[in-house]
């Protein structure tokens, strides 16, 4: 089977090494990027050069000149509608990156797309499929804990200093840290909760990425590296971090005229069933402190995970008892859901298989994201109405 590639960034480098390891036959038969001389010189190295895999630098060239049996798309998250739409218009099947929409337009032309296609998609929600939440899953299904009532959730990173300092602070680029982190959360829970958003109210702070350092002023051409606690100096001094910091010509000032996204953003969703999910994301979490994952309340119990412990633990209400369930997914990327999924699209396009991350999960993903935003920006509710 023959992938061709739109957007090949470091991200999409990751998932193309994962489809190769499984030795499914599938191989990277063409590359579309607007860097196609720096992707011919890197595969030139590795010891494959065009013809083995042509570069292209438009994608539609790639889409009607390449024999191609499917697509990746890992452009950025501004182009990723659009892209998509491209490929779905010629019959391919899709493995599309999150989040898969930035703004209303897109989100819209592409539920239209999705309408005239043949279904065969698999969007990047690598943590819906993921052991921890699979695991939850069985255990609701059981009636271990009974229904879902309600559920926290939360999302501290710690290093979320690449959404300052990089094109990430560009909510042009990126629709914001609702589209660009919370769009995964969204999807497990609803996946959880079983029922789409019916509304949803959310707030964001903006009190410490911020500041009035000239714009496009990089930390190499700053002369406070030895105050700034964000500077190369003190992540390798104070924080004993030193992977992709010291030197690094393209870090950007945090605390600038021109950095975007909140610090912080917390949302309360109410579902079409009736349970109410909270959530929340910070961004200056650093070190230890980090921690994504969940409570799951029902009446007979409770479920909490944590990918970052990479464990899940029942405590039931009724009896002294607690279960403990360890993992060792860690280590894996996205916790083990990226391996999942990228079997799952050579399933898919193949024809052997369903979807396990379909496009209606993308859409309804970034239509809650979407109404989180508006709700933060207006103060008020914000209904979620069906895509």
């Amino acid at each position: 089977m023959k992938i061709g590639i739109i957007g090949y960034g470091r991200r999409m480098r990751g998932l193309t090494r994962m489809l190769l390891r499984f030795n499914s036959g599938a191989h990277i038969a063409a590359i579309a990027d607007p860097g196609f001389e720096r992707i011919e010189k890197e595969l030139a190295d590795a010891g494959a050069s065009p013809p083995d895999c042509p570069i292209f630098k438009d994608a539609d060239v790639m889409l009607d000149t390449a024999s191609i049996d499917a697509v990746m798309v890992g452009t950025r998250c501004s182009l990723h509608a659009a892209m998509a739409g491209k490929v779905m218009e010629r019959g391919l099947p899709l493995y599309l990156e999150k989040p898969v929409a930035t703004n209303p337009s897109d989100l819209k032309a592409l539920a239209d797309a999705d309408k005239r296609s043949d279904g065969r998609v698999v969007v990047s929600f690598p943590l819906r499929v993921s052991p921890l939440v699979t695991q939850a899953r069985h255990i609701i299904d059981s009636g271990t804990i009974g229904t879902v009532e309600t559920i926290n959730a939360w999302c501290d990173p710690p290093y979320s200093g690449v959404y300052y300092y990089r094109w990430y602070r560009d909510e042009e680029e990126t629709g914001g840290l609702w589209l660009q982190k919370a769009t995964h959360d969204f999807d497990y829970i609803t996946t959880i909760v079983g029922a789409p958003a019916r509304r949803v109210a959310a707030m964001t702070t903006r009190r410490v990425f911020t500041g009035d350092r000239e714009a496009g002023l990089y930390c190499v051409d700053c002369g406070e590296w030895e105050e700034c606690l964000e500077s190369p100096f003190h992540i390798y001094y104070s924080r004993g971090e030193t992977e992709g910091v010291v030197g690094d010509p393209e870090r950007q000032c945090m605390f600038a005229r021109d950095t975007g996204n909140e610090d912080t953003g917390q949302a309360l969703v109410e579902f079409e069933n009736g349970v109410v999910a909270s959530y929340s994301q910070n961004f200056m979490v650093r070190k230890g402190a980090r921690r994504r994952g969940a409570r799951i309340y029902g009446y007979k119990g409770t479920i909490e995970f944590d990918w970052y412990r990479d464990e899940l633990k029942v405590f039931m209400h009724h009896t002294p008892r607690v279960e403990t369930h360890r993992f060792e997914s860690k280590s894996l990327s996205h916790a083990g859901g990226d391996d999942i999924l990228i079997w799952n699209f050579i399933k898919v396009a193949r024809g052997e298989g369903e979807s396990l991350s379909p496009l209606s999960a993308g859409l309804a993903s970034v239509n809650l994201c979407l109404a989180a935003r508006e709700s933060a920006e207006t103060g008020r509710f914000v209904g979620v109405e069906p895509v």
